[in-house]
């Protein structure tokens, strides 16, 4: 199945989609339960954030439960990948986390994809699910060597998983910036897009391969973006998550002229 568009389409899509906002996730990628909510009480402006594998797996549920206790909402990225019946079981077990988003595999397959949705239980009942396409720390080269062929290319596979996961329910996927146009003209506004790989102008990009700032992912219209490092290991974490929202405003702004 295709959702195609003609490029005016998409482009005037990726305007609205600015135009409406892109919400910013902070990243709270910290050893551990002490480190994160010591970040998350300083950085009341950060409505939303992350808590990933590193985090998940030092301060178990309790740090989610805590975070919500500060009124942070919640993307729980775990980027779950197994059978279809264990993935199922821990969407459930993530549902009565109360999170907001959650992530699964794309790669993990049609039936694995399909029973993490009916796992869900829809996004007004459960958490929305995103499907990692292709991860931002991965080269063209490595994901051939990866996935044994070459002529691997990103703005082509990801659109196809993107595609796989719109066919199967799930709400949204995890992809680059750069992949962001070819996911809305193959996927139409079937599709919520959340972008990691975000960095301030000038900050190192660490373990990315395909970065971007906050201004590119809300000109191209992400619904959410992700930052980390940029954030968190600034001198002044509050100020640099402030400039993150002046960016994000000021695409929004140049979106609506």
């Amino acid at each position: 199945m295709t959702f195609p568009l003609a490029a005016e389409e998409t482009d005037r899509a990726a305007r609205e989609r600015a135009a409406a906002a892109t919400i910013p996730i902070l990243a709270l990628d910290v050893p551990g339960a002490r480190e994160a909510l010591l970040l998350a009480e300083r950085l009341p402006r950060a409505e939303f954030v992350k808590v990933g594998l590193q985090l998940f797996t030092a301060a178990g549920p309790d740090v989610v439960r805590a975070l919500r206790g500060l009124g942070k909402r919640i993307f729980l990225d775990l980027k779950l990948h197994d059978i279809p019946n264990t993935v199922a079981h821990a969407v459930e077990s993530a549902a009565g986390l109360g999170v907001d988003l959650l992530t699964v595999h794309a790669s993990g397959g049609r039936a694995m994809l399909r029973a993490a949705a009916k796992a869900a239980g829809g996004a007004d009942d459960g958490p929305a699910l995103l499907a990692v396409t292709m991860l931002t720390s991965l080269s063209p080269a490595e994901l051939a060597e990866a996935w044994g062929r070459e002529g691997v290319r990103p703005e082509e596979e990801v659109p196809r998983l993107a595609a796989l996961a719109a066919e199967t329910g799930i709400d949204g996927v995890v992809a680059s910036v750069h992949e962001l146009a070819a996911i809305r003209a193959r996927t139409g506004d079937a599709l919520r897009v959340l972008t990691p790989g975000i960095r301030l102008a000038g900050d190192d990009p660490g373990d990315q391969s395909r970065v971007a700032t906050p201004a590119e992912a809300a000109r191209l219209g992400a619904d959410y973006l992700v930052i980390g490092r940029s954030v968190s290991a600034a001198t002044d974490p509050a100020a640099a998550f402030d400039r993150v929202l002046a960016e994000i405003a000021s695409a929004r702004e140049e979106s609506g002229r």
